[in-house]
């Protein structure tokens, strides 16, 4: 069977009117959080992962498809109203579209944001389902050491990308490792670092870490800073709706951001920022009407938003195919298939590929249907900007706190909740990229038994794991990646200093 058939034969699967009804929750609830002004899809998802934790696995990951897909979109809505990146990627949507807003176009901007990334996420979700079955043949050639060469990969470019710093970035990488390490190990059977709580002999449950760093650590973090200052919320003045103009200035940026954004979204050394930039670096140079950038052009909306929708669904490329998040939001995205016990791959191709392509199918539908909920409720999300941010937050905490003990009733996993809480507020405090240390908790067992098993097959020669010219290629690439942005770091900073050096002569 080809891939179009196995995808009719998840959209059979995902036509399921209970689905339906689980992928309509998941987008809702995914825009109604990720709407909220400073929440990203990363925490959206970490905040909702409890949500899904009673479900059924294709229901819950159906859902949570939806709520991946309705955060992402519901960034776009405080960018461009209140000036307010969730993340990075949203940094140039805001740019462009609270210009926009400000001259009373916010509905224009909108519905070219709900609509480019309609049609990023239909075009790149094909392309998911289409590449998919390519490189999961190529994965299956995969042994130990290629396996961990992947993993260390992973490891380099998600330090390296996530934060100003790559030795931060390291170092919230090692701490993730380190407790990976606690609870029963895996090939022999010794508990290490459970300090006698039997709670701790299955390791430290990722769904609590995820849900205490992104979500408690932001929510300490907001409340700890000083400065309060209450945006500003941009009425929608006339129509939501479109005209000519706009429709014909917007159609070509969707397909070009969509043409960026996805192969960079696919990349392991990826990030949706950069193809944002990009989208909107060729639509400026392309533009009829430059003069209008920085103004409110409308193209730099639709394009980068475009190109962000699109580097989401090639995220999921690495995710499924390979089990390598390459995003905070692909790491949260994984722990939720570990709590159902499934380890995304190659092999979850083969054995339940009932269920995967059940989830890509959902996507589509997820995308259809936050593009007829969305339009007709921007009203609705205007209002929800206006919710106080000592409310929103305090009501993080208390969710945070309940879906915690949903998944888990114990005081030692609610004691974690607040210790990893306090860390994500450290850590954000002094500049650590919080994405690295979920990353290791989560692929760092998984490491650890590769590596151990091609030490075992080469009986303890190091050297061994040199002599696939797969793995040696992927270690080359992760040193290069760590290597290169150091060099270019280094070197821009010495720029900096020459030229200081010359305005003081």
């Amino acid at each position: 069977m080809g891939a179009f058939d196995f995808l009719m034969q998840g959209l059979a699967t995902a036509a399921d009117p209970m689905l339906l009804f689980y992928a309509l929750i998941g987008v809702t609830l995914g825009t109604a959080v990720g709407v909220l002004p400073g929440i990203g899809p990363a925490l959206t998802v970490a905040l909702l992962l409890p949500v899904t934790y009673r479900l059924d696995p294709a229901g819950s990951l159906i859902m949570f498809a939806g709520i991946y897909y309705g955060g992402m979109y519901g960034g776009s809505t405080t960018s461009i109203l209140l000036n307010t990146p969730g993340e990075s990627a949203s940094i140039i949507t805001a740019l462009e579209g609270n210009k926009m807003a400000r001259k009373g176009r916010g509905g224009p901007a909108l519905a070219t944001a709900a609509i480019g990334s309609f049609i990023a996420g239909l075009i790149a979700t094909l392309l998911l389902a289409f590449l998919a079955p390519t490189i999961v043949k190529l994965a299956l050639v995969f042994g130990p050491r290629e396996y961990f060469a992947l993993m260390v990969l992973a490891f380099v470019t998600v330090s390296a990308a996530f934060g100003d710093s790559a030795l931060r970035g390291l170092t919230s990488l090692f701490l993730g490792l380190a407790l990976a390490c606690v609870g029963i190990d895996q090939l022999t059977g010794q508990a290490r670092l459970s300090f006698g709580q039997a709670e701790l002999l299955d390791g430290i449950e990722v769904t609590t870490m995820a849900v205490a760093m992104f979500a408690v650590g932001e929510a300490l973090f907001i409340a700890g800073q000083r400065e309060q200052h209450d945006d500003e919320v941009t009425a929608v003045k006339g129509s939501v709706w479109m005209n000519r103009s706009d429709w014909a200035r917007s159609w070509k940026p969707w397909l070009r951001g969509t043409v960026i954004g996805f192969p960079i979204g696919a990349m392991p050394a990826g990030g949706a920022e950069i193809g944002t930039f990009l989208s909107y670096a060729t639509e400026k140079k392309l533009s009829k009407h430059p003069e209008e950038f920085g103004q409110g052009a409308i193209e730099g909306v639709a394009g980068p938003e475009a190109a962000n929708n699109a580097s989401a669904a090639g995220t999921l490329v690495p995710l499924l195919t390979l089990g390598l998040p390459t995003s905070a939001t692909a790491a949260i995205m994984l722990a939720g298939f570990q709590q159902f016990g499934l380890q995304p791959g190659p092999l979850l191709f083969a054995t339940n590929p009932t269920l995967v392509w059940g989830l890509i199918a959902s996507l589509l539908i997820a995308n259809a249907m936050l593009l007829v909920l969305n339009l007709p409720l921007i009203g609705l999300w205007v209002k929800l900007l206006t919710v106080p941010k000592p409310w929103l937050y305090a009501g993080i905490l208390l969710f945070a706190t309940l879906g915690t003990i949903g998944a888990n009733p114990s005081s030692v996993e609610l004691g974690m909740l607040l210790g990893f809480g306090v860390l994500g507020y450290v850590m954000r405090l002094y500049g650590y990229p919080i994405a690295p240390i979920v990353v290791g908790l989560i692929l760092g067992p998984m490491a650890e038994q590769q590596l151990r098993r091609a030490l075992s097959i080469s009986q303890g020669d190091w050297s061994y794991l040199l002599h696939s010219p797969i793995a040696a290629t992927l270690l080359g690439i992760a040193a290069l990646a760590l290597i290169v942005p150091l060099i270019l770091r280094a070197r821009g900073k010495g720029q900096v200093l020459a030229q200081l050096a010359g305005d003081e002569d």
